[in-house]
């Protein structure tokens, strides 16, 4: 982050330091991962001592002057100096800081220590409370939005490490926050930390990544110890069985709460720890129904983890103002009268009664979840409860307690706890006769590991049941989603604090009244829409009890196991600090090596510590490419190299011993360049490469060869003349240089002739990588113009040429012995047979046989075709006659036949075929170099005799990046689309002539759950008649698809995604009538009949009758119509269907093909009769076939249904619509359940999609 000139520190004293010199110092807080990409831009006067600087970067970033260091950035030749002197008055120009350049730095540990955070006074006054933040924090990215360093909600201290107030925050891991509010919950509960504390993990039990507990445990120990900031909770989730997709998914806090305490009963049994949740967490209360003729009761006892407070009554505007009285509202009990009476086993009649809840006991820990989220019907979508609710500091719960004195002489058996209360998840059953029970006193449950002790009410004191609040966790956003975060008291110093994920920081007691919700003024029913959406959502309260209420345990109390546990996340924790060290000062860029034995370019990483000298590192990067037996070490040295221009930039003589981060230019993220581990033969010296040379490769140009020598890398000047590049070149290649041609090829096909011998290379073009082509003979071809020369065809026609890799079909009719034989008709035979004896002899290692182009450029068919064959460096012969086969290379006498092959073929031969493998009838790969500017026609018919079929009997097919296989069709067009390396499938099979075009034919099935059916591929071509195309398909369905059809008896149809549409008659013709296009679509669909469509003004509609009486659907009917007139329509839907005229009702079906509905919706959900004359208007626009029209007898009653029939009948049409593909209704964002899995992993359903 980089604050504008405005919001510079410029020292007082110097006022007047506009004249003199400034220094831009760039400083990078690396002691935190968070703050690493983040810079503080500091522009002061020269004449600035360094204390004062120290001053102004601590004022910036909020730290304590002294607790941290500052080391230089730059790199090169400081980066061995020692800190800067935070007390020293040098100015900075005389500690070595550059005028008018930017000087980087790196704010560091000092001694190893974190810097300590600025802590504000507390005295500010209301100032102070801006500097704290409730609420939810914006993201990271978008703290550099704002034009000061430190702002007023976000001050940049709240993102270093460990916050100033002792407490460590939580990671989301993406949308985790509800479970980081609860675990900092349950961290900051003394009795529940110190209870896990107390329980120890049996490794040879149990495996620690699955046990839940131990993860906590180890969860609770780095919160309490850790230095970090914040910590992750992946091990936690880990713990529960959840993959990465879980992070994702927002859960409820409260339903968390429920399934983690589950899985902690579960994983406790038969331990101390057994009862834990329960005696903290569970209280009891009891649900009953009382005559009020006899007074007969009966009753059942419920547990509950937490108590479920509605917000508004079901029906009301009005929600509750407080806790209090929404606690008043949960045991108001309700009359059961009229309808709803209850039926009395005293009085055997239905009697109005009583039905409510009393609290029985409450727990040590008391739980309360406002219900803020609800549904509206309205809407039908869920909503969020805005409304103000208040809840105290502390709560007096004995207003809430049974006092009733209520024992009938008789009751009901008690029955198990069921789902009407919301907030119960267990469940007791306790005696028939309540009055008699002495187990269950009304009061508090006071339960100890010795012993449980119970306290009746009546020996309570009403401050008993004082209960005091320490927990709010507050929701922020809306139904569809938000933000949990979590507001906690301390019992250690009484102080309130915001757990918000990473971030932690003290608030007050106005900031807990924050999250009460509600707006000023009242807007009705939709009242909390207009509301703050931050407010509580959970309440957690403690009992105020001085003998129960217990303090977190000290270190020296620690059982011998956390101690361990402790000392054990210490040592990790600091050996993560020196990783993170070590990366910091780890330089890390690109590394390549052309491979000298298999010559092809390898590509890793170098990772090198900056202290570590290049010596080392060329061992290092020797080691990392594997070259160990292929070639010493004292042959290998690094030089830095551009790979992007294929340039050497300079070498590294006599700076074996130099550190890698002066060579590299210190630490960096990015370099600009990269590095090559360069190789020689033991009998080679290493060149010398210098900055501000240019690299040449010189390729030597055979005239009476017509070949292409590989490359020889020369290093020149720029400002060297053209003259001074031919004596240089001279001396490389041993070539006069009074005849020398040197061609420099700037760009594609832009070759240049160097021929003003004064000019530089500079004016002629030269860059930093170069390519030209060098010609020294004394033929007449010299004295040419060079547009017209044999050495300007040669060098256009090898810039044109292109490698492809050709993969033929298996069991090519193009056997070894037809493609040898169609060699031989135009070359010398005995050649061709050592070639083929190769192929058949023994299996040696597999070379290519390169063929470089013959024909002039005028002919533009010269090819060349390069098959993997056994063997050592074979030479393929000269043919007798011109031929696009002719293999152009260097006499056998001059050189290895490999050196006179183009520099991109030099680099490695291909081997596509696996030598083991290697059989005449297999699967093969050529290799074929071809001038790109010839067409598609003639590259086929050059690879005839490879395939072994014409070129009309197969298919090329160019394969892309992602594997994915395209045909290519077009025959007058030439391979200039084609480049280096691509690959081509051939298959067998008819290839598309001119005008022709590969149709994929479909079958419609009108009433079948799929309707649409693929048979097969055909061609149509241009000028056809659809009756011809059918002609023509009649065999290959019958062959193909087993559809034995005569020409009258199906029809072709428009295809439209799944919608049919136009009927094609049998005289439209192909491109004239009918558009059609490369992988066109089309319908097959068979006819019951005659054809009744004979005429383009003819419309075909399906037509589909709706029975209300009987709720069902009849199949599909096409009724043609002559016109678009609805009389028209309606009459032949009577006459279909014996509805008189006059009762005929209709609608257009929705949606694509066949426009599936519900039965249960599609009586009133359709716009049933519209009011139209014709059927091409609004809101109907039927204007083509096909158009689905549903219809109905207005007359006939809709079925009148029972629940059971209408939910079976829902279930049947759900079952139905998901077959077909079809949605029933608009759904949101599906919820993933949340689930604990307490094997550690889920068992995957491997039948499920």
């Amino acid at each position: 982050m980089v604050p504008g000139e405005e919001n510079q520190l410029v020292p007082k004293e110097i006022e007047n330091a506009a004249e003199e010199p400034r220094v831009l110092c760039i400083i990078q807080d690396t002691t935190n991962s968070k703050t690493v990409n983040e810079r503080i831009t500091l522009n002061l006067p020269a004449s600035t001592p360094v204390r004062k600087l120290f001053e102004d970067v601590a004022n910036k970033v909020g730290y304590i002057n002294g607790t941290f260091d500052l080391v230089w950035g730059n790199g090169i030749n400081t980066a061995d100096m020692p800190p800067l002197d935070h007390t020293s008055d040098k100015s900075l120009l005389d500690a070595n800081f550059e005028p008018g350049k930017k000087n980087f730095l790196h704010l560091t540990d000092k001694d190893g220590e974190q810097p300590q955070i600025l802590l504000e006074d507390s005295s500010a006054g209301e100032d102070s409370v801006h500097d704290r933040f409730i609420g939810p924090l914006p993201r990271e990215g978008s703290v550099g939005s704002t034009s000061d360093y430190v702002s007023q909600s976000y001050s940049y201290s709240s993102i270093l490490n460990k916050s100033e107030t002792g407490y460590v925050g939580l990671v989301n891991q993406a949308m985790t926050c509800y479970l980081n509010s609860l675990l900092q919950t349950l961290f900051m509960t003394p009795e529940f930390r110190n209870a896990l504390y107390k329980w120890e993990f049996e490794e040879s039990e149990e495996d620690p990544v699955t046990s839940i507990p131990y993860q906590l445990q180890r969860l609770f120990v780095l919160l309490q110890t850790s230095k970090k900031r914040a910590i992750e909770t992946t091990d936690v989730t880990r713990s529960f069985g959840w993959d990465s997709s879980e992070a994702w998914q927002q859960h409820d806090v409260q339903e968390l709460c429920r399934v983690m305490f589950d899985a902690l009963e579960q994983k406790w049994k038969q331990t101390e720890q057994a009862d834990l949740i329960n005696e903290l967490y569970q209280g009891k209360l009891k649900d009953y129904v009382r005559c009020l003729e006899c007074g007969y009761e009966g009753w059942r006892i419920d547990t509950y983890l937490d108590i479920p407070l509605v917000i508004r009554p079901y029906g009301s505007s009005q929600a509750f103002a407080s806790v209090e009285e929404a606690l008043h509202a949960f045991i108001q009990p309700e009359i059961l009268d009229g309808p709803n009476q209850y039926f009395c086993e005293r009085c055997k009649k239905k009697c109005d009664a009583r039905k409510g809840l009393r609290f029985l006991h409450f727990p040590y820990l008391l739980t309360l979840q406002l219900k803020r989220f609800d549904f509206d019907y309205t809407t039908m979508h869920r909503i969020k409860l805005n409304d103000r609710m208040t809840f105290p500091e502390e709560l007096d719960m004995s207003t809430f307690i049974d006092v009733e004195d209520e024992k009938s002489p008789q009751t009901e058996s008690c029955t198990d706890s069921g789902a009407e209360n919301e907030g119960s998840c267990h469940s007791d059953q306790m005696s028939n006769d309540f009055s008699n029970d002495d187990g269950v006193d009304e009061g508090i449950c006071l339960e100890t590991n010795s012993g449980t002790e119970k306290i009746s009410k009546s020996g309570l004191e009403k401050n008993s049941l004082i209960y005091e609040l320490f927990s709010v966790m507050v929701h922020s956003g809306s139904a569809a989603g938000g933000h949990y975060y979590a507001c906690i008291k301390s019992f250690s110093d009484e102080q309130w604090y915001s757990f918000n994920d990473q971030h932690v920081s003290r608030i007050t007691q106005d900031d807990i009244k924050k999250t009460h919700g509600g707006s000023s003024g009242s807007r009705g029913y939709y009242s909390s829409a207009f509301a703050s959406s931050t407010n509580a959502y959970m309440l957690i309260y403690r009992l105020k009890d001085p003998a129960r209420n217990a303090k977190f345990l000290e270190v020296d109390e620690y059982p011998e196991h956390i101690k361990n546990l402790v000392q054990k996340e210490r040592e990790l924790e600091e050996q993560e600090k020196r990783q993170r060290e070590i990366e910091r000062n780890t330089c890390k860029i690109k590394l390549f090596c052309l491979h000298p034995a298999k010559q092809v370019m390898m590509e890793n990483k170098l990772e090198v510590h900056k202290d570590k000298t290049l010596k080392e590192a060329v061992e290092m990067a020797y080691k990392m490419m594997d070259l160990e037996e292929v070639i010493p070490l004292d042959c290998c040295r690094l030089v830095k190299y551009d790979e992007f221009h294929d340039y050497l930039e300079r070498s590294y003589e006599g700076e074996e011993d130099t550190p890698m981060g002066l060579l590299l230019g210190g630490v960096k993220s990015t370099y600009m360049f990269d590095l090559l581990l360069e190789t020689r033969k033991p009998d080679q010296v290493f060149q010398s490469y210098k900055p501000g040379e240019v690299m040449v490769k010189v390729h030597v140009v055979d005239l009476k060869a017509e070949s292409v020598a590989a490359p020889i890398t020369v290093r020149a000047y720029l400002n060297q003349t053209v003259t001074e590049f031919k004596q240089l070149i001279s001396k490389a290649i041993h070539l006069p240089a009074e005849t020398m041609r040197i061609v420099l090829e700037r760009c594609y096909n832009d070759l240049r002739l160097l021929s003003v011998p004064s000019k530089t290379l500079k004016a002629e073009g030269f860059f930093r990588s170069n390519k030209v082509f060098v010609e020294s003979s004394e033929t007449l071809d010299y004295q040419m113009a060079f547009a017209d020369s044999h050495l300007w065809k040669l060098l256009d026609r090898h810039a044109n040429t292109i490698r492809l890799f050709v993969l033929l079909p298996e069991q090519s009719p193009g056997s070894y012995s037809k493609r040898t034989a169609y060699q031989k008709a135009g070359g010398d035979s005995g050649n061709v047979d050592d070639d083929c004896e190769r192929v058949k002899g023994p299996v040696g290692s597999l070379k290519s046989v390169e063929a470089i182009l013959e024909e002039s450029t005028e002919k533009l068919k010269s090819l060349s075709l390069q098959q993997q064959q056994d063997g050592d460096n074979g030479d393929s012969s000269k043919s007798t006659e011109t031929s696009d086969f002719e293999n152009i290379e260097s006499p056998l006498n001059e050189r290895d036949s490999s050196a006179s092959v183009d520099n991109r073929e030099l680099e490695q031969h291909i081997q596509t075929s696996d030598p083991e493998n290697f059989q005449s009838e297999e699967r093969s790969d050529l290799m074929v170099h071809v001038d790109k500017r010839i067409t598609l026609a003639a590259f086929k018919q050059h690879l005839e005799p490879f395939v072994g079929v014409l070129s009309s009997h197969f298919k090329v097919f160019r394969v892309y990046a992602s594997n994915q296989e395209f045909e290519s069709v077009r025959l007058n067009e030439t391979l200039s689309s084609f480049s280096d390396d691509n690959k081509i499938t051939i298959r067998l099979g008819r290839a598309l002539k001119k005008g022709e075009y590969r149709v994929k034919v479909y079958q419609l099935l009108v009433n079948e759950q799929e309707p649409c059916k693929f048979l097969l591929d055909a061609v149509f071509a241009k000028g056809m008649t659809v009756r011809q195309s059918k002609e023509e398909l009649i065999p290959q369905l019958r062959e193909q698809c087993g559809l034995e059809l005569s020409i009258d008896r199906f029809r072709l149809r428009k295809k439209t995604w799944k919608n049919p549409g136009t009927v094609f008659l049998d005289y439209h013709i192909y491109e004239e009538d009918i558009n059609i296009s490369s992988n066109w679509e089309v319908f097959l669909e068979v006819l019951d009949g005659v054809e009744k469509m004979k005429s383009m003004s003819q419309l075909a509609v399906l037509s589909r009758r709706w029975k209300p009486s009987e709720m069902k659907l009849d199949p599909f009917q096409e009724v043609v119509l002559e016109s678009s007139s609805v009389d028209e329509l309606r009459e032949k839907l009577s006459e279909i269907s014996g509805i008189p005229l006059e009762d005929i009702e209709f609608a257009k079906g929705r949606g694509t093909f066949p426009c599936d509905i519900s039965v249960l919706d599609i009586h009133q959900d359709l716009d049933w009769n519209p009011k139209v004359s014709t059927l091409n208007v609004w809101p109907l626009y039927i204007c083509d076939d096909g158009a689905v029209i549903f219809y109905r007898d207005k007359t006939e009653e809709l079925m009148e249904l029972t629940d059971e029939q209408r939910n079976e009948l829902m279930k049947k049409e759900s079952s139905r619509l998901q077959k077909t593909g079809h949605r029933i209704t608009y759904s949101p964002r599906k919820e993933k359940a949340l689930k604990i899995y307490l094997d550690g992993a889920p068992n995957k359903d491997l039948t499920q999609d």
